[in-house]
């Protein structure tokens, strides 16, 4: 996963959203609430959504398009499992969060890949 987290408030700017996704080069955001909880996700396909509906530069919140209570996992969940659920909900970015809902990182897709080529150079080493 990566960590730290990169979150965001629900009042954030969509624009806003877009500029730390891109100059920190990630897919997605975490949204979270006035108590640190996780309460929502942007991911790039929400910021196309946005553009696609004219919603960038209207300085609109981010709550107005971000998926609300995304599936989430824990930092003990078993990496298989994380990777199940990422395919049966049809997710590239799944929150983790510690037991009180307060995000300590993002599994996403590359994420997976990485840990897969690292897998895979041990397996066909032998």
């Amino acid at each position: 996963m990566s960590s730290p987290p990169i979150t965001v408030q629900p009042n954030t700017t969509i624009d806003e959203v877009a500029r730390i996704m891109h100059e920190r080069n990630i897919g997605s955001v975490m949204v979270v609430d006035e108590n640190g909880k996780l309460c929502g996700i942007i991911t790039e396909r929400d910021l196309v959504y946005a553009i696609a509906s004219g919603k960038i530069g209207k300085e609109l919140p981010a709550w107005t398009i971000m998926t609300e209570n995304p599936v989430s996992v824990t930092p003990n969940t078993n990496i298989v499992d994380a990777i199940r659920k990422m395919r049966e909900v049809n997710v590239r970015h799944l929150p983790v969060v510690d037991k009180d809902g307060r995000p300590v990182g993002m599994l996403s897709l590359r994420d997976v890949i990485d840990a897969a080529m690292v897998f895979l150079r041990v397996l066909l080493a032998e």
